[in-house]
């Protein structure tokens, strides 16, 4: 899977700007995949110039033009391909597990610290997750609403984790 991939998938429901497929990545995708700015327009350009999507420029009054983008059958042929390909296995990157990894070379303060912001950062994800699922499963798919409960399950999972961890924690010896 790749942002071209995704950005497919995303035109099929419909032509999109840049921007709303920016807004995309930072809502319903945030949890599973990200990607920029600086990832999307180039992206676009490559799929433009193999044929993939179609770019029609409106012109706005006092605001730079805006770019909306198309899928074209080509486009539509190649998402098929990736959809039908094998899955790939999923890679998973944590600074905090990584700094957890080496956690015998700081004090045990800094680790309950880590721990009691990663728990924050979680109840933050998990509510913001919530809410949107909230506004989002009256006009999802079962199978969209099925990726949000994923993502609110492993929330619920990771932040009992970390609880107890942190209950481990403050109960070791200095």
């Amino acid at each position: 899977m790749n942002s071209q991939d995704v950005i497919l998938g995303m035109l099929l429901k419909g032509p999109k700007s840049g921007y709303d497929m920016k807004q995309k990545f930072q809502s319903t995708f945030s949890f599973f995949y990200d990607a920029s700015f600086g990832t999307i327009y180039p992206t676009l350009s490559k799929m433009e110039a193999l044929g993939y999507i179609t770019k029609e420029s409106i012109i706005q009054e006092g605001k730079p033009n805006k770019n909306i983008y198309s899928i074209t059958p080509s486009g539509r042929e190649k998402f098929q391909e990736y959809i039908h390909s094998p899955m790939e296995s999923e890679v998973y990157r944590s600074d905090f597990l990584m700094r957890l990894f080496f956690g015998e070379f700081v004090d045990k303060a800094v680790i309950i610290g880590w721990f009691e912001r990663k728990i924050e950062e979680l109840e933050a994800s998990h509510q913001s997750l919530s809410t949107g699922y909230e506004q989002f499963i009256h006009h999802s798919s079962p199978t969209q609403a099925l990726c949000a409960e994923f993502g609110m399950e492993q929330l619920k999972m990771s932040f009992a984790f970390l609880k107890k961890g942190l209950e481990k924690l403050h109960n070791l010896e200095e």
